[in-house]
């Protein structure tokens, strides 16, 4: 059996093989064997302020945000610790994050700063 090698986008460990292509379960994102144009496909987002975002930065909310489906608000000033981003969002929501009292949630780069 042979080595598969790690998704080059979120490092994960469980990727498998469907004909031509690798496929990541966690992130879904697919590519060749031996294509290293996607090894070295860098998405940079970047904050309010034009900061670069990382993997597990801390940010703070600039504007209150409506949750939609509820009656709670994320208020100014709420400190968002250890952010997950993600690049390929279709919805424009590209962090993952769970803020103290509203849980698990969705943000888009441009209402946050970087702490």
């Amino acid at each position: 059996m042979s080595e598969l090698p790690a998704c080059p986008k979120c490092t994960s460990a469980y990727t498998y093989q469907d004909a031509e292509m690798l496929i990541c379960p966690e992130c879904s994102h697919e590519w060749q064997l031996g294509d290293v144009t996607a090894q070295d496909e860098q998405i940079e987002i970047k904050d309010a302020n034009g900061n670069i975002l990382a993997d597990g930065d801390s940010v703070t909310v600039i504007k209150d945000l409506k949750i939609k489906g509820s009656s709670s608000v994320v208020k100014v000033g709420a400190k968002v610790k250890s952010i997950r981003l993600v690049p390929d969002a279709s919805d424009g929501h590209n962090i993952d994050c769970k803020i103290e009292g509203i849980g698990a949630i969705k943000l888009k780069s441009e209402f946050v700063k970087k702490v």
